[in-house]
């Protein structure tokens, strides 16, 4: 019963990460305008992994995507592509985990195989959450640099005006359900150890015969030779019969007989 609970446990958490990562994937809000300098503005700026949006103080929002994919930085494009084999990683892996649950039976599938589905599912949640994770720290780690060059500029007098970026709500949405994922995936190779059948797979089989209750057995080869003592007694007797004669005296053969 705690295999069951573990394992649907493992799918609930899991499936959860993966719509977080999903939903942080297609977020905007990657990074937001540090309104720190600046509280009152009629333009706010954010970005995301796909386009960038203006909102005005009128409440009017415009958003315009990235029309080109050789101009963005590479660090960028590798934020894309984590997320992206995330989403797919995981997806795979919540395919997976249905067909494994030990709630559900699919024709006469054996428990160990469902304990390699289920193993399977867990590691592709475990790497799911890490590329989310990685992508997301990432992504943050180029807005902490960028801010403090930006800062760093200001002060030096350098440019007068500057927007600086600071994290969005997306990384955070993206740092938890990686979470997620990644705890999902762990409590999955979790519940694996319980379905394994406790019973070796191979089992010894014994073959009786149809008819009767007989065993056999298998003993050492003996290697015969021509004067054992049960062949020797068996030729002596064949020799006194031979060599009675009708009368029931005993004849002795002479050397014709051999002839």
């Amino acid at each position: 019963m705690s295999v069951t609970i573990c394992q649907s446990m493992g799918f609930v958490v899991s499936a959860l990460g993966i719509g977080g990562i999903i939903a942080s994937t297609c977020m905007d809000q990657w990074s937001t305008q540090d309104l720190y300098n600046n509280p009152v503005t009629a333009v706010f700026n954010y970005q995301g992994l796909w386009r960038t949006c203006v909102r005005e103080s009128s409440g009017f929002t415009e958003c315009r995507g990235y029309f080109t994919i050789l101009g963005l930085p590479a660090m960028f494009q590798a934020v894309r592509a984590l997320m992206i084999v995330g989403i797919v990683l995981g997806i795979l892996g919540l395919l997976v985990c249905i067909f494994a649950l030990k709630c559900i039976r699919i024709g006469n599938m054996e428990d160990s195989a469902k304990a390699n589905m289920t193993l399977t599912s867990g590691i592709m949640f475990i790497v799911a959450g890490l590329c989310a994770i990685t992508g997301v720290s990432v992504f943050a780690n180029m807005l902490v640099t960028n801010f403090w060059m930006s800062t760093a500029n200001m002060y030096q007098g350098m440019q007068n005006v500057q927007n600086r970026y600071t994290f969005g709500s997306a990384l955070f949405v993206g740092w938890v359900a990686g979470g997620l994922a990644l705890v999902g995936g762990i409590m999955m190779c979790l519940a694996c150890r319980g379905l394994i059948p406790e019973e070796s797979r191979y089992k010894a089989v014994s073959y009786n015969a149809s008819g009767r209750n007989i065993s056999y057995r298998t003993g050492p080869y003996k290697v015969g030779s021509g004067y054992d003592p049960e062949t020797k007694a068996r030729k002596d007797a064949g020799y006194e019969e031979a060599g009675r004669s009708e009368d029931g005296r005993r004849s002795y053969p002479s050397k014709y007989d051999y002839v």
